[in-house]
């Protein structure tokens, strides 16, 4: 009897053994490049020409394995050593970014050829969004006029949407805020992206990735400061940006100031300290005696939980008014509290449900008074004509 275990079948064949000189050559991005330089060579500086060859050489040639060759290519004519220098035995071309007219004309031209090829292998967004992010890191390496070109360029795609505002990160760089070059750089990109669009949409934009307040970061800690960017800015011709980032800083101090009363009042801090407080912050921020009471009436309002019974809630206002009284006198001096016509719009339609019988019969009389004063500066401005 024979108790020899039956032989597992196994798979049997030839096995070829890959060097890893043709693996090197397989994976090396050289041949690539000699592709696209040669393709390009023959398109000459057409940049319609270079769409169409870009677009037919994605079913023929590997975009996705070798995107940051592609578009170190296509901005600064062949492939970038670390640091933004062109290695010197590499193949070169003239059709690229870089050595392209240093113009909004033509930078607009190239972007249509970004826009293109991106829109025709999707694939490709994540790989152009980190490519520009390495090109900002590289700034420094690129001449005056290269790094012009890249801004307008960037200003363009950012505006029509091939971009998205999260890249100008790279700009926070140490090193490129130390030595002037993030903000000299924002100054080209921003009026490119203002003049595709306008400040309201750029504002949106840097909305959307929590960078509307960062943009005093392109300068250095001792220059983060309001006046220095708007003078800045403006004196390069941006006079909008340097607006926008005064109010921005503006709506920050003033929603910062609300925050602390509030906190302030519910630990029941001494008027005198708040005081204080709030007058620091008016000088320190510019911020108007008209705003601040609205800011503190805002807070007041909030730090208490009104009566559900309407009838009681007049009383509860009346008693809790009382309290800050001193709070908001103190910052009623010289401005007008509230106009005519607000004070006439709330007792018409602007005013809230809860409260409303009682308070809009106690205004009763002194809304009569407001629209006859009206009425009779109205008629004494047409006598005097």
């Amino acid at each position: 009897m024979n108790n020899q275990k039956p032989q597992k079948p196994t798979l049997s064949g030839q096995r070829f053994k890959t060097r890893k000189r043709d693996e090197k050559e397989r994976f090396d991005p050289t041949q690539f490049q000699d592709c696209i330089i040669q393709g390009l060579s023959e398109t000459g500086t057409d940049l319609e020409a270079v769409a169409k060859f870009l677009d037919a050489s994605g079913a023929k040639l590997d975009y996705r394995r070798y995107a940051e060759t592609l578009f170190d290519i296509l901005v600064a004519g062949g492939m970038l050593a670390p640091g933004g220098t062109l290695a010197d035995d590499m193949t070169r071309t003239n059709v690229c970014v870089f050595a392209a007219q240093e113009d909004l004309e033509t930078m607009q031209a190239f972007a249509q050829v970004f826009n293109k090829l991106i829109r025709r292998y999707k694939y490709l967004e994540k790989g152009f969004e980190d490519e520009v992010k390495k090109l900002l890191l590289f700034l420094k390496g690129f001449s005056e006029s290269e790094r012009n070109k890249l801004a307008m360029l960037t200003g363009i795609l950012l505006a029509n949407g091939t971009l998205n505002a999260s890249i100008l990160n790279s700009l926070y760089n140490e090193n490129l805020v130390k030595e002037g070059v993030s903000a000299a750089f924002a100054v080209k990109l921003f009026k490119s992206w203002i003049n595709e669009k306008d400040i309201n949409a750029v504002a949106v934009s840097l909305r959307k990735v929590n960078m509307d307040n960062r943009l005093m970061e392109l300068f250095p800690a001792n220059k983060q400061s309001v006046e220095h960017f708007s003078k800045y800015f403006t004196e390069a011709g941006l006079k909008e940006l340097s607006e926008y980032v005064r109010n921005q800083q503006s709506i920050g101090a003033r929603k910062e100031l609300q925050k602390e009363l509030q906190e302030q009042m519910s630990r029941g801090d001494p008027f005198k300290d708040i005081i204080l407080y709030v007058k620091e912050e008016m000088k320190k921020n510019n911020i108007s005696e008209q705003t601040v009471v609205a800011i503190i009436w805002s807070s007041v309002m909030s730090t208490v939980e009104w009566n559900k019974k309407e009838e009681l809630v007049a009383e509860q206002a009346i008693k809790h008014l009382k309290q800050y009284s001193p709070l908001l006198a103190a910052f009623t001096t010289q401005a007008e509290v509230l106009s005519e016509e607000p004070i006439l719009k709330w007792y018409k339609d602007a005013h809230l449900a809860k409260g409303k019988s009682v308070f809009l019969e106690q205004m009763k009389k002194f809304v009569e008074w407001l629209k006859n004063a009206e009425e009779e500066s109205e008629s004494e401005a047409e006598e005097g004509d």
